[in-house]
């Protein structure tokens, strides 16, 4: 009876996908249709025919995810400045909730994350922090010890994930774009996300990309994540993503 349903979902979403693969005058709407659609059927495949946990050769199991409390960079749906340059300190609030194993209201995030730019500002740092400054504002304000690992693997990864370790990436958002049409503007040319699981059945890794609502256990394939890791560039310009080292920032107890 599953399959049975599993399969009429699957014939339901072919007949929608070749519908709006027809009508060629809406390519930006049919684009993210097929998007959506995609994102639902996944999630309904999961649902119905989960694949149970299986552990590999190099001793990590086959899929992993970290639950905890997602935490939007704009909590009140603001984008006015501080909040459009919010995803370091949403970011690094996610991996604090999760370790101090707190649910904080909306209002509470948002006061959180002014405090950490309080901080920020009292170093005489710029709106956009790097990896490092994340780093000391972790260690300094946060009491965490830190590792920043740089050009990050999909093993180291998932390694760390396995043992209940989140990790923050710092990415280029236009390239996240690709896989995430719930940005806007074709996504930010700077942005973190905290890796909290991974699934090899699908090829993904799962987060929470705090700069949509609909973040929460978002789903990013690994090529494409690894692709789009790049640090703050040197030149301070949000437009050198690219040449932007990839880095991983890991927060430890």
């Amino acid at each position: 009876m599953v399959k049975k349903i599993f399969y009429l979902f699957g014939f339901i979403f072919l007949l929608i996908f070749t519908f709006f693969i027809f009508n060629k005058k809406n390519q930006e709407k049919i684009n993210n249709k097929t998007f959506y659609l995609t994102q639902k059927t996944e999630e309904i495949g999961e649902i119905l025919l989960p694949q149970p946990t299986k552990i590999l050769p190099d001793g990590l199991p086959n899929k992993h995810l970290i639950s905890t409390v997602f935490v939007p960079q704009a909590p009140e749906k603001n984008w006015d400045q501080p909040w459009q340059d919010s995803c370091e300190e949403a970011a690094l609030l996610t991996v604090d909730y999760y370790y101090k194993n707190q649910q904080p209201s909306l209002d509470q995030t948002k006061t959180d994350i002014l405090k950490m730019i309080d901080f920020e500002k009292s170093q005489g740092w710029a709106k956009d922090i790097n990896t490092t400054q994340m780093a000391i504002l972790s260690s300094n304000y946060l009491n965490y010890k830190t590792n920043i690992v740089t050009n990050p693997t999909i093993e180291e990864i998932k390694k760390y994930i396995s043992q209940n370790i989140p990790v923050i990436v710092p990415a280029n958002g236009k390239t996240l774009y690709k896989e995430n049409r719930y940005f806007k503007s074709g996504g930010p040319y700077y942005h973190s996300v905290v890796i909290l699981g991974y699934n090899d059945n699908i090829q993904k890794f799962i987060v929470h990309d705090v700069g949509t609502q609909f973040g929460a256990y978002f789903k990013y394939s690994y090529n494409l994540l690894l692709e789009s890791n790049h640090d703050f560039p040197k030149s301070d310009i949000k437009e050198d993503i690219d040449s932007g080292p990839r880095n991983m920032l890991v927060l430890l107890k």
